[in-house]
């Protein structure tokens, strides 16, 4: 089977056929209880962010009713939870590599705080920790085509994607973002820290993933998801809310934190080959008691003391979320 997609997004690419894709993809499912999962083999592909209404899509499978998984969220807490595939599972120890990559203005806030007992406590069991601080860095969020130090494969219209992509190959990408590439492929865990801004990452943080995880260099077309080229290294995202833990329930005002992390998890991360972890959400620290910040940061530096024993989470494709 040949498809042909339509792309609008930073892969610039105006026409691509795929053959066979996804022909090993397989249903993430639920174990029946919040926090756990039943071991699976993959991840199923949905519409990636920047794809045109154009696309030209595999449909989601449709599962039966009395086949499909209930719908239950796992239990988002402070502390953090573990569950994963088990197939996937990936083993690591003392001596890895870590990547913090930082997005706060002010080191003494409580995301400083958290990146401090990240550096700290990984530190301590051996593991080699590099700190991308991003604002102390003043990193250039936006992708233009000064990104591009050669010359460029179609001077008369710039298309970033594709210029990015054929400088990635070229070695022609600049300084920053060589840089930071290295950091990302020397690394075994990259652990994002930064304050949920409307529902996402802080612009800086979105620019450093629109310029660094490049077509290239974070995955290709084929190569991407299972296949993307970061597919041996585990992915964090540690979270801090201005709301309560109820806000972001189902049932809550802002709705339940899958809906707006999957983006990120598995339309950024998973997409260019992460195995993800289960994210660390604190929630509203600026409202907490010190008592209260006190056991979060004493919580996320508990979990990080097992977290090369932990298994990724399911990339839930978009049906799954349940009517």
């Amino acid at each position: 089977m040949v498809l042909t997609f339509t792309f609008a997004g930073l892969n610039g690419l105006e026409s691509v056929e795929f053959a066979k894709l996804l022909s090993n993809s397989n249903t993430a499912r639920w174990a029946g209880k919040p926090g756990a999962v039943k071991p699976g083999a993959g991840c199923l592909w949905h519409r990636p962010l920047g794809f045109s209404q154009a696309s030209t899509l595999p449909s989601s499978p449709r599962v039966p009713n009395d086949r499909r998984p209930a719908a239950r969220a796992p239990g988002f807490c402070a502390g953090g939870i573990t569950y994963g595939r088990g197939a996937n599972r990936v083993t690591y120890g003392p001596g890895k590599k870590v990547l913090i990559v930082y997005a706060h203005q002010e080191p003494r806030s409580f995301n400083g705080s958290l990146k401090k007992v990240a550096v700290d406590e990984l530190s301590k069991q051996g593991c080699t920790v590099t700190v991308s601080d991003l604002y102390a860095m003043d990193f250039e969020p936006r992708a233009t085509r000064k990104d591009i130090t050669g010359a460029l494969s179609n001077p008369e219209f710039f298309n970033y994607g594709v210029e990015a992509y054929e400088a990635c190959k070229k070695r022609s990408l600049t300084s920053d973002i060589i840089d930071e590439q290295k950091k990302v492929q020397e690394a075994d865990l990259v652990i994002f820290q930064f304050p949920l801004y409307w529902f996402s990452v802080p612009a800086i943080l979105k620019g450093w993933m629109d310029r660094v995880l490049c077509q290239g260099f974070a995955f290709d077309i084929p190569g991407f998801y299972d296949s993307g080229f970061l597919k041996d290294k585990l992915a964090l995202l540690s979270v801090t809310t201005g709301g309560t833990a109820e806000m972001y329930t189902k049932t809550g005002v802002s709705g339940h934190f899958k809906y707006f992390l999957w983006p990120l998890q598995h339309g950024a991360l998973h997409f260019c080959g992460f195995k993800v972890l289960a994210p660390q959400i604190s929630f509203a620290p600026e409202f907490a008691s010190e008592e209260e910040r006190k056991r979060m940061v004493a919580s996320w530096a508990q979990r990080l003391k097992t977290i090369w024993k932990e298994e990724p989470i399911h990339c839930t494709p978009p049906w799954y979320f349940g009517e």
